[in-house]
C-alpha cells in the first residue's frame, strides 16, 4: 500500500522509524527489536538507509521482512549523494523486486573526506535529483522527502529552504517528513508558510521521544532543533535519572502528539528508532485516542 493511500485519515495514525545493523553480526537482534514494533501495527514503517550507503542490503531486508512477516507498509530510505546513477539504479532495481513502492529521498549525509570535493561532477548532487530518477523508473513510485520545520542546517535563510523544497514536490515528491522538532509552534508556522508557497502535499511531523540526556546533545548537533525552556527544565530536573527521563521524555513527545491532533494533524511519525518499549509507551498513552 502507498503511503498516500494510508494518510487520508480522520483518525490518528502513528507511523514508526527504525534503523539497519551497521554489521551482519547485530542482524539477528535489530530484526527481533524492528519485528516487536511491526507487531503494534503501526500505519508504516520506515526503515533507514545508514551513512554512505553502507547498510543499504539491510535496509531491504528489515524492509521486506516487515512487509512480508507482518503486512506492515514499508517505506525503504534511499540516498544518492557521491553515488553513480549506475550504482543508485541497482539499488531502485533491488527495491522493485522487494514489492516495495515506498522511497524516501534523500540526499544523504555527505562523507568528511568528500566534503571539500568538487561536486559539479556528481551524477547526484541534491535529493532533487533522485527524485527525477525515480520518478523516470517508475512513476508508481510513492515518493517521500525530508522537510525542516526551522530550517535545514545548509540553508541560508527558510524562504531559500522553501524554494527548494518546492523543486523537490515539483520534480514528483508525494508527501514529506518533518525532522524532529519540540515546539509544535515550529511546525505550525512551517506549515502555514509552505501553503502560502503553493506546497499542498501531506506533511507528516516527525516527533523524536527525548529517553536519555545524552540525546539532547545529538540531536541539536543533527537538526540543530530548537529547545523551548519547558523542554530544558524536563532534561535538567530528570536527566541524572535514566528510569525518570524516560517517563518523562516519553510523556513530553506523547503531549506533542496529542497537541498535533487536537490541531487536526492525523498521521504522525515517531522516531523510536529499535526501541520497541519506546513504541509500545507512546502508543499505549495513546490508546483511546488510536482505538487500539
Amino acid at each position: 500500500m502507498k503511503i498516500t493511500e494510508i494518510l487520508n485519515t480522520e483518525k490518528l495514525l502513528l507511523s514508526f522509524e527504525v534503523f539497519p545493523p551497521k554489521t551482519e553480526t547485530a542482524f539477528e537482534s535489530v530484526k527481533e527489536a524492528t519485528e516487536e514494533i511491526a507487531k503494534l501495527q503501526p500505519s508504516f514503517m520506515s526503515v533507514t538507509y545508514g551513512a554512505g550507503g553502507g547498510t543499504s542490503k539491510y535496509t531491504l531486508d528489515i524492509a521486506k521482512n516487515i512487509k512480508d512477516m507482518y503486512g506492515v507498509p514499508t517505506l525503504a530510505h534511499l540516498t544518492c549523494v557521491s553515488s553513480t546513477r549506475e550504482t543508485v539504479r541497482q539499488k531502485i532495481n533491488e527495491i522493485e523486486k522487494s514489492g516495495i513502492k515506498n522511497i524516501m529521498a534523500l540526499r544523504g549525509d555527505i562523507p568528511e573526506d568528500l566534503k571539500n570535493a568538487d561536486r559539479s561532477e556528481w551524477d547526484y548532487k541534491y535529493a532533487v535529483d533522485l527524485i527525477y530518477e525515480l520518478k523516470s523508473i517508475d512513476p508508481d513510485f510513492c515518493i517521500g522527502g525530508a522537510c525542516y520545520p526551522e530550517i535545514h542546517p545548509e540553508s541560508p535563510n527558510q524562504r531559500e529552504d522553501i524554494k527548494r523544497l518546492k523543486e523537490k514536490i515539483d520534480a514528483g515528491c508525494d508527501f514529506l517528513t518533518t525532522q524532529m522538532f519540540f515546539d509544535n509552534n515550529l511546525l505550525y508556522n512551517f506549515l502555514y508558510k509552505i501553503r502560502e508557497a503553493g506546497i499542498t502535499v501531506p506533511v507528516i511531523p516527525g516527533i523524536m521521544p527525548i529517553t536519555n540526556a545524552k540525546q539532547v546533545e545529538r540531536a541539536v548537533k543533527l537538526s540543530g532543533s530548537f529547545m523551548p525552556q519547558r523542554f530544558k527544565s524536563l532534561v535538567d530536573k530528570f536527566g541524572s535519572d535514566p528510569a525518570a527521563m524516560k517517563q518523562a521524555g516519553i510523556a513530553y513527545a506523547t503531549d506533542q502528539i496529542i497537541d498535533l491532533y487536537a490541531n487536526n494533524i492525523t498521521n504522525v511519525h515517531v522516531y523510536s528508532m529499535n526501541k520497541p518499549d519506546v513504541a509500545e509507551l507512546i502508543q499505549r498513552n495513546l490508546s483511546d485516542i488510536l482505538g487500539k
